[in-house]
């Protein structure tokens, strides 16, 4: 009983959901068995192949104990209640005595709320919980529950009103917070206004309700909720989300708001308020113990001991090796798979782990699960006899497996023997075989730099076998180029190398000292080679063989010189006898040699000194670096042979054939001493002296004695170049000598003096002196200025010009002016400062601004030029002017800008005031962009452009014209190119648009670009239209881009996309693009075009063609496609009746579905409806079948069945059109006794006291309840007439079937007449049918028989079955004539009865509508 209980009570939650009643049989039938069969739990034997479940029911059954409420009657005592709707009868109020529990016995009147567990009591009485009168707010009822469960939907169903305002809530941690489920009230802004009343979009959604709060009805009201609502598709139900829905572990209802009259708003008495309590029948919480598909039975939690039949315990009875409470994670050590929740087809069992008999204990790892492919994730824990990894299928480190033992042996690992010393890790070895990885087990892991079996030797080159040492050994370290011998370079114990000859060290990776350059040569190093002089020692650096020079000396001995210094010659020190004094007898005369290209220099300095016959040179030695002996040797040039030199108390001869002589012995120097050293020359065996004899003397110089040649280079090498930055070209000279790279003109070793016949040293360096050699003495000039020494009427620095007054040197003239100048050019004779404002080569004009004749002789002079005003004054405007004998008139010539007999007008383009003083013309301001010869192109007074060129506009014709653009100011302005398409219409005037004067930019429409304003803008289309272009709109998704063509708008779709913004599918396919797009695949010789209908698929057929591709034969068409040939006329009438029958039929149903969902049924049960709709659907399948014969036998049938009940339902709504005229009368009653109201409580005077007022309202209620539920009201009565309507229609059921089964034996007889006779029907007036020999429906012959078929007819009956044709031809006809009449009847009655529904609905409304202005009128009163 209870299950079929709880099963009718999931029904009604599943009605709830899905209202409409057209598929009602069906749904009743798999709503049962989903009910029946979610109530029973899977057998044991289910959990094998896939998941199982256990049962679900009502959470309520077993834990009474765990159920409360806030508010109970009687708890305390006795307590009176009444009942609204029992007002009117003599038992209206009732005793209330909770003190014990309830017993269907002894203690009926205990309400207490376990009674809510079961609808009724052992005798089959309702029972119910009920709480105090008139409490209106914080009553709640709370289900504790001893574990957590998954909770789906409730049902309360109440013995009063149902709650005005109510909420559920939920918790998941045993009562400590709540969230709530959802909440009703009958006007949800005003009572919860926080919470969101515009329907359930997500699953979680808390939303309010109104359905569950109105009013009515007043007992058995129902509040149903679903946690999940089957209006929103669940993609995971195991999701957290969801699961977290679901779970609760307490349950609590809250009612906040009573539903009453109103009247206790009025009055607070006992007496009011004892009708007005919550009661609950029963309540319905539907939940199970969830387990993930794993158990399909749950146990009782530990602690709980109620085992009451029908109880649903909360803990998981696990199968698939799963545990827990809800079967929520894997059992011990069967971890070697993720745990799942259980699917149909799959349990999802949990495998046990493979350790290999090494542990019992392991643990799952997603990691590894997905590394194995999804095939295993088990890792094992604590391992033991010495074992590790995954499956335990490891030795530990130093253990390896032994290769004669299974790895499952407790004895297969054994200890490494390896040197801790030179092996890796401490002594680890391989742990198993692995010829691929090379491991061999038990084999060792040698560090490095470490051999042996047992790593116990260094290799090769290395030495010092040590355990703090990563390697093992350290490597020798030996210089290959050093070493002796490869094989054994170094001590294994100390690590020593074998050296070579030349190398040292203890790796052999240094040379020995002097030596550089360690190679693999046979030695090993080479020898320094330093320098002996340029270096200290000869020790040298071993990488680069570089020595340890001296001071500014370079290279790698050290034999170089460093730049900027260099080595004297001997005869570095030389004295010119140009800088020696004379003494007597005799003098010296100093000549300085000119450096000339063709001349050979055979002196050094300056030049010579010639010394004449007898006369001698002193010379001054001061700069003696170092104290030795010196040779003094004379440098000479003789002009008579064999001389004679005495120096001091030596006379030797100097040759004619040679230029030098040394003295015979050195002499003794010192440093810081001054020496003077006396040379006398004389020529040799001669005793006077000869006046014109003389000797060229070049200079004396001392060089070194041979012993002191090493200290002296070392000395000399340490000179400086010291060259002159003004006289040479660098700071370095040559190595040897020192003689530094001079500047032109300039000499000497350090380039500081300027040559023989220059002058002026400076950066530049020296410039010749050029005298003149006609106006100077010599070719010298002074060193410093270079002024030349120059004759007798010469001057100038060159000795070049005439005196002052001359000109034309060497033959100077004097200078001829006209008495107007002193001086003139002196090469040309051109005078110079003309005066008496003349000009010219000998001042024969006047000057420009002048006229006259100023020639010398001629009386004239030079007079200023009347242009208007004098030269020199702010009024002069020419340049110059003549005087015209002819007329005796003086012609100006103007400068630019002026015109005029005397330049006193303004130039064509030239603008101003020329003939006032200080006036001035100027040129016009037009860019240049006027005809400046054209006197009309500017005002000449204020310089406005009045005829601009080019297409130039403005004052100053400084922009282009109105339609045109460009550069101005560069004569380059041009046309508007605009496209009068793409330019907004206000720019365009007679076919030309105007343009940005400055670049010609077009003002375009909205959406068009393009500098001509020629194409519409990216992603845009239609060109040429006046609002511009439209956007592609192309689909983001579909189309390869945003842009479309600029003329058709079409986008350039993906592969499998069509239609003008790809949101269409491509040519020849349909359907919604964003799911799918199918193939048209309409038949060519079928359809009219490939493409179908974008959206339905459906191809337009040709003529007797048909279906989906049109590759079938149309309905009148006979044989295969696509050979397809029209049927006989006579298909024609059939195939008409058939199809009005079938439009009848589907009409008549929609008239019976609409009577259904408006609410009137017409009295008739919904058994009946729904067997009605069942016999129409019938009739309906059989008439769209192509079975032929079973249309035949059951048309017929099945049309009786159905005018037999469209007849019966229309006599059931006649009753119901007298039931409501009833109502009309009735309701004319209240209308008047409202009014009466109405008129009453218009007299109501303020001064009245609340009591009469109130008395008067009650008598209104009490008038008002008899007109509604008393047993004289109209409802009441109309109630009784339907029930009179029902008997009556019961009674002429057997009339009804009697006629049925009649119709069904008429029916059995009908045939196709079109297909089966062959011929179409024109029945005359009298029968006949002319046109038709083979007859068909309604024909008849001269005697009155039918005809149907024959001799010559393609119909299925011959001449013999024709006559039966006939007859069933002509029973169709009658049958379907007869169907249109019941048609024509159930239409009328549909519209009776329709229109009855709204008269009655308009008084149901007006009752209501009274009731409140009531309850109102109440409320007010008791506001005063």
């Amino acid at each position: 009983m209870g299950t079929l209980k709880h099963a009718l009570n999931s029904l009604n939650v599943l009605l709830d959901t899905y209202p409409h009643p057209a598929p009602f049989s069906f749904t009743l039938l798999c709503i049962l068995t989903n009910v029946f069969g979610q109530e029973l739990p899977s057998s044991p034997h289910g959990c094998t192949d896939g998941s199982c479940y256990p049962a679900t029911g009502n959470l309520l059954i077993g834990r009474a104990v765990n159920l409360s409420s806030t508010s109970t009657c009687g708890l305390n005592g006795p307590q009176q209640y009444c009942i609204v709707s029992h007002l009117q009868e003599s038992d209206k109020c009732f005793e209330c005595n909770s003190q014990h529990r309830f017993d269907p016995y002894h203690h009926r009147n205990s309400h207490r709320i376990e009674n809510v567990i079961y609808l009724m009591d052992s005798n089959g009485d309702n029972t119910w919980w009920q709480s105090v009168n008139g409490v209106c707010e914080s009553v709640s009822i709370r289900l504790n529950l001893e574990a957590e469960f998954h909770f789906t939907h409730l049902i309360m169903k109440f013995k009063t009103f149902r709650p005005a305002a109510m909420f559920i809530e939920r918790s998941a941690d045993f009562g400590r917070t709540w969230r709530p489920y959802r909440y009703f009230a009958s006007n949800c802004t005003k009572t919860f206004p926080g919470i969101p009343a515009n329907g359930l979009h997500h699953i979680n959604d808390i939303i309010c309700e109104e359905r569950y709060s109105d009013i009515e009805p007043s007992t058995n009201g129902e509040v149903i909720y679903k946690v999940l609502d089957p209006a929103i598709h669940v993609k995971d139900p195991y999701s957290l989300d969801i699961q977290e829905l679901l779970r609760i572990t307490n349950l609590r209802i809250n009612f906040t708001k009573l539903n009453t009259l109103g009247d206790d708003l009025l009055d607070r008495r006992f007496d009011v308020l004892q009708k007005y309590y919550y009661a609950l029948y029963e309540l319905v919480v539907r939940g199970s113990c969830f387990c993930y598909g794993h158990a399909s039975e749950c146990a009782p939690v530990p602690g709980v001991d109620a085992r009451e039949n029908g109880m649903i315990h909360g803990r998981c009875v696990c199968k698939h090796n799963t545990e827990g409470l809800n079967c929520e994670r894997c059992r011990h050590f069967h971890n070697d798979l993720p745990w799942r929740p259980a699917e149909a087809e799959n349990p999802h069992t949990c495998r046990e782990c493979n350790c290999n008999g090494h542990s019992s204990h392991c643990h799952f790892d997603m990691a590894v699960y997905l590394a194995t492919g999804n095939i295993s994730g088990g890792v094992c824990d604590d391992c033991l006899h010495n074992t590790m990894g995954r499956n335990c299928e490891m030795c530990k480190p130093f253990y390896y497996q032994d290769p004669i033992k299974d790895i499952r042996d407790p004895q297969a690992c054994v200890a490494c023997d390896c040197d801790p010393v030179g092996s890796m890790e401490g002594g680890v070895c391989d742990s198993h075989t692995d010829l691929d990885m090379g491991m061999i087990s038990g084999q060792c892991r040698c560090k490095a730099n470490v051999k042996g079996t047992r790593c116990d030797d260094c290799k090769e080159s290395y030495y010092g076998l040590s355990q703090n040492d990563p390697l093992g050994c350290q490597p020798c370290n030996c210089d290959p180029r050093g070493i002796i011998m490869m094989g054994a370079p170094c001590d294994q114990i100390s690590g020593d190398c074998s050296c070579k000859r030349h190398v040292t060290g203890r790796y052999c990776n240094q040379c020995l000292p002097e030596y550089w350059g360690l190679s693999n040569d046979l030695a090993g190093c080479r020898p320094c080679d330093c320098d002996f002089g340029g270096a200290f020692n000869n020790r040298c650096m071993m990488e680069s063989g570089q020595c340890d020079c001296r001071r500014h000396l370079i290279g790698r001995q050290c034999s170089e010189v460093q730049p900027g210094y260099f080595c004297a010659p001997l005869d570095y020190y030389k004295y010119e006898a140009e800088d020696a004094t004379g003494h007597s007898p005799g003098h010296v005369v100093i000549e300085k040699q000119k450096h000339t290209p063709s001349h050979m220099v055979t002196w050094t300095g300056p030049g010579f000194a010639r010394v004449k016959d007898g006369a001698g040179l002193v010379f001054t030695i001061d700069n003696i670096p170092y104290a030795m002996e010196y040779d003094i040797m004379i440098r000479y040039e003789p002009e008579v042979c064999v001389w004679t030199v005495t120096y001091q108390i030596d006379c030797f001869c100097m040759l004619c054939f040679s230029r030098y002589i040394q003295m015979p012995r050195p002499f003794c120097f010192e440093p810081s001493n001054r020496y003077v050293v006396s040379i006398r020359f004389q020529r040799h065996g001669v005793t006077h002296r000869h006046l014109t004899a003389f000797i060229l003397i070049d200079s004396v110089s001392q060089d070194y004695q041979p012993p002191h040649t090493l200290i002296i280079y070392l000395y000399v090498c340490l000179n400086a170049c010291q060259c002159d930055p003004q006289g040479s070209l660098s700071g370095e000279c040559h190595k040897v000598g020192g003689e530094c790279h001079c500047k032109p003109n300039v000499m000497g070793r350090r380039c500081d003096q300027c040559t023989p016949g220059t002058y002026g040293f400076g950066a530049n360096g020296c410039t010749v002196c050029d005298c003149h050699s006609e106006g100077s003495l010599s070719h010298q000039c002074d060193p410093v200025t270079g002024q030349c020494q120059c004759r007798q009427g010469a001057t100038g620095r060159q000795c070049s010009d005439c005196q002052p007054g001359q000109w034309g040197f060497p033959s100077c003239s004097p200078c001829q002016c006209n008495g107007h100048a002193d001086i003139c050019d002196p090469r040309n004779g051109g005078c110079r400062d003309c005066r008496d404002y003349t000009a010219g080569h000998l001042c024969e004009r006047c000057a420009d601004g002048f006229f006259g004749n100023p020639v010398l002789g001629s009386g004239e002079h030079c007079r200023p030029c009347p242009c208007p005003g004098n030269p020199g004054s702010d009024h002069f405007n020419a340049h110059s002017c003549y005087a015209d004998h002819t007329s005796n008139q003086i012609i100006c010539n103007c400068r630019q800008g002026y015109t005029g007999l005397r330049c006193d007008q303004c130039a064509p383009g030239y603008h101003g005031n020329p003939e006032q003083p200080g006036g001035q013309c100027l040129p016009c301001e037009c860019n240049g962009n006027i005809d400046t010869n054209d006197p009309g192109s500017c005002d000449p007074r204020t310089g406005q452009c009045l005829k601009c060129l080019y297409h130039t506009d403005g004052p100053s014709c400084g922009h282009c014209q109105h339609g045109y653009y460009g550069n101005a100011l560069a004569h380059d302005c041009r046309l508007c190119t605009c496209v009068t398409a793409g330019t907004i219409q206000s720019a365009c005037s007679d076919g030309q648009c105007h343009c940005d004067r400055q670049t010609g930019a077009c003002p375009c429409r909205q959406n068009v670009a393009g500098h001509n304003c020629d194409q519409c803008a990216p992603n845009h289309w239609n060109y040429g239209q006046d609002r511009g272009c439209e956007h592609c709109s192309c689909d983001p998704q579909h189309a390869l881009g945003s842009h479309c063509n600029m003329f058709t708008g079409q986008c350039q779709c993906r592969p499998g996309f069509g239609g003008k913004q790809c949101t269409e599918c491509e040519q020849f396919h349909w359907g919604d693009p964003r799911l799918q797009c199918r193939e048209c695949k309409c038949h060519p010789l079928g359809s009219e075009m490939a493409q179908c209908d974008r959206s339905t698929g459906a191809c337009e057929c040709r003529e007797g063609a048909a279906g989906k591709r049109c590759d079938e034969c149309a309905r009148g068409f006979t044989g295969d496609f696509p050979k397809c040939v029209r049927c006989h006329p006579c298909f024609h009438l059939w195939d008409d009746a058939v199809c009005q029958i079938k439009r009848d039929l589907e009409h008549i149903q929609y008239a019976a579905q609409k009577i259904l969902e408006s609410g009137v049924t017409t009295g008739v049960g919904d058994t009946r409806i729904k067997e009605l709709e069942k016999k129409l659907r019938k009739v309906q399948d059989l008439i769209s079948a192509e079975d032929s014969d079973r249309i035949h036998h059951l048309i017929g049938q099945s049309i009786d069945d159905l005018r037999a009940e469209i007849a019966l339902t229309d006599g059931r709504l006649m009753g119901v059109t007298r039931e409501l005229n009833t109502t009309a009368e009735e309701e004319e009653a209240l209308k008047r006794t409202l009014s009466v109201l109405e008129r009453e409580l218009r007299d109501i005077n303020a001064t009245v006291k609340v009591k009469k007022y109130y008395q008067e309202s009650v008598k209104a209620e009490k008038k008002c309840n008899a007109s509604v539920s008393g047993p004289l009201s109209p409802v009441e009565q109309s109630k009784e007439t339907r029930a009179v309507t029902e008997d009556l229609l019961d009674a002429s059921k057997d009339k009804f079937l009697r006629a049925l089964a009649a119709q069904n034996k008429s029916l059995n007889e009908l045939q196709l007449l079109s297909a089966v006779c062959g011929g179409h029907s024109n029945a005359s007036v009298n029968g006949s049918c002319p046109d038709s020999q083979c007859g068909g429906a309604g024909c008849r012959d001269d005697q009155g028989n039918r005809v149907c078929g024959g001799h010559g007819c393609n119909g299925t009956v011959n001449e013999r079955v024709s006559v039966d044709i006939l007859v069933s031809c002509v029973q169709l006809q009658d049958i379907a004539s007869l169907t249109q009449d019941v048609k024509n009847q159930a239409m009328n009655t549909l519209k009776k009865a329709q229109k009855k529904k709204d008269h009655f609905e308009n008084n149901n409304k007006k009752l209501k509508d009274f009731i409140k202005k009531i309850r109102d009128f109440l409320t007010g009163i008791l506001m005063l």
